[in-house]
């Protein structure tokens, strides 16, 4: 080694010991670590799959920690090391915990992800028809590119709730032999006037309205024979009436399947790849721990898309009781848990896209391939909105993410003016926790097709492990 290094000019050596020196993360990956990327993604494209909504994630987050041995939590249980709990709010957010070795006045390490993706809900009010053609009004929820949803295959998912309490489940589009659902768009030949508008009006939000039938109701001469014969095919499967739209809480997603992308599939495209490849990378390693030295903690979360508000957000009250029960259990005071424990807010981040390089900073922009990328604040210009971790948090993350094998890379989201975007990580940190973003790198951040690197994917997943197992 000595011999080697005397080789070296005094330039070679002092750019060897003090330039910061980026990665692929092919390039240093570990033995066997392409098999477990792939065994890994696999099971995350089955969860997206399985989860169109954030009622379906928590479905299908359910099941997969009843199996690895999670019980609902009840208030007031003791708890031992190890014991693995969960609580559900309102089938839209859930929040699950491995007690760990040491006492919860000691802290403990969360992971908090949504599970809300941007869509089309449909409004109270939504089926009509006009000029014998049935359709479905929508407002559309988070942020969106209105121009984006025109023309693709969609879904219709969510749940109807009787006047009479009865919930019923809805999903149209996603089993074999389901009908899909689209929006129109105006002809190129007619479309003179609308190419000059600007991107963001080309497509107004009222115009986003869902085509779902065209045939008449045989044997009728009444008025809005389309809508009549849509609804009674809805009432046929459903039970539904028009009415009962009024206590619906439906939404239109984008109707892919989480697939490879590719010559070498090394990428995933999918619909709601924000949050849920970040929701998925939390839960995942949580599920695989044992009784770890800290309480570990992983917190999905709904509404993050539109702010993190009303009862299942993370401004909601829901996180503080669900850990407050669990402080009660060992006789610790929440705020003396707060204090002391740490949250990676796993969000996802902007990939750096050479096609549209100019609004991004290039020297801290997080890179496909280069593995899970920290931000030390989000926010938009002049870090509004942002919790800006403390530098004290980031050395002690990538210790941790070091020590661990985990590929890494920092990670901004734009250039400062050129806009911005936020995380939970500001609700977190308003509770005296701690508080660093982290996630993957998305393409095409919010279209109804993003696209994520597998490595990347890997890494986050192997990184909040790193932060669950901590000592």
């Amino acid at each position: 080694m000595s011999d080697e290094r005397n080789k070296q000019t005094r330039g070679e050596q002092l750019r060897k010991a003090l330039l910061y020196d980026k990665k692929n993360g092919y390039d240093r990956l570990l033995p066997g670590e392409m098999e477990a990327i792939e065994a890994y993604c696999t099971g995350y494209k089955q969860f997206l799959d399985a989860g169109k909504t954030e009622r379906e994630c928590v479905d299908r987050t359910i099941a997969l920690a009843e199996n690895a041995g999670f019980r609902p939590y009840v208030r007031g249980t003791a708890l031992n090391p190890g014991d693995k709990v969960y609580r559900v709010n309102r089938g839209k957010a859930i929040t699950l915990a491995v007690i760990g070795k040491k006492p919860l006045d000691q802290g403990a390490n969360i992971g908090a992800a949504h599970i809300d993706s941007p869509r089309l809900d449909l409004k109270q009010n939504p089926l009509y028809e006009t000029e014998e053609l049935a359709y479905l009004k929508t407002h559309y929820y988070g942020g969106i590119r209105k121009y984006q949803w025109v023309t693709i295959p969609l879904e219709l998912h969510g749940v109807v709730v009787l006047k009479s309490g009865q919930l019923i489940r809805v999903s149209v589009g996603n089993g074999e032999g389901d009908p899909m659902f689209t929006i129109d768009d105006l002809l190129p030949h007619l479309g003179v006037e609308q190419s000059k508008k600007p991107l963001g009006e080309a497509i107004p939000a009222e115009s986003l309205n869902i085509l779902v039938g065209s045939r008449p109701l045989e044997n009728d001469e009444g008025k809005e024979r389309v809508k009549l014969a849509a609804l009674e095919l809805l009432n046929r499967k459903y039970g539904i009436t028009e009415e009962d739209f009024i206590s619906a809480e439906l939404c239109a997603v984008p109707a892919f399947h989480a697939s490879d992308i590719g010559f070498d599939r090394s990428l995933i495209g999918a619909y709601g790849h924000d949050d849920r490849v970040c929701a998925y990378a939390c839960l995942a390693a949580l599920l695989q721990l044992t009784a770890p030295e800290y309480t570990a903690v992983c917190m999905l979360a709904d509404k993050e898309e539109i702010g993190s508000e009303g009862v299942t957000g993370m401004k909601s009250a829901a996180f503080d009781t669900f850990m407050e029960d669990l402080c009660q259990a060992q006789g610790v005071p929440l705020r003396a848990c707060f204090e002391k424990s740490f949250c990676l807010s796993a969000d996802v981040t902007a990939a750096y896209d050479p096609n549209f390089a100019d609004v991004y900073e290039k020297r801290n922009s997080a890179f496909v391939n280069y593995g899970l990328g920290l931000c030390k604040y989000t926010g938009a210009r002049g870090k509004s909105g942002a919790s800006d971790a403390s530098a004290e948090l980031v050395a002690k993350v990538r210790r941790l993410l070091d020590n661990a094998s985990v590929v890494w890379q920092m990670a901004e989201l734009g250039k400062v003016d050129a806009g911005g975007g936020g995380t939970v990580a500001a609700y977190m940190a308003q509770r005296d926790i701690d508080t660093l973003d982290a996630g993957v790198p998305v393409l095409s951040m919010h279209a109804p097709f993003e696209t994520v690197g597998k490595l990347d994917c890997y890494m986050t997943f192997k990184g909040m492990k790193a932060i669950f197992e901590a000592v």
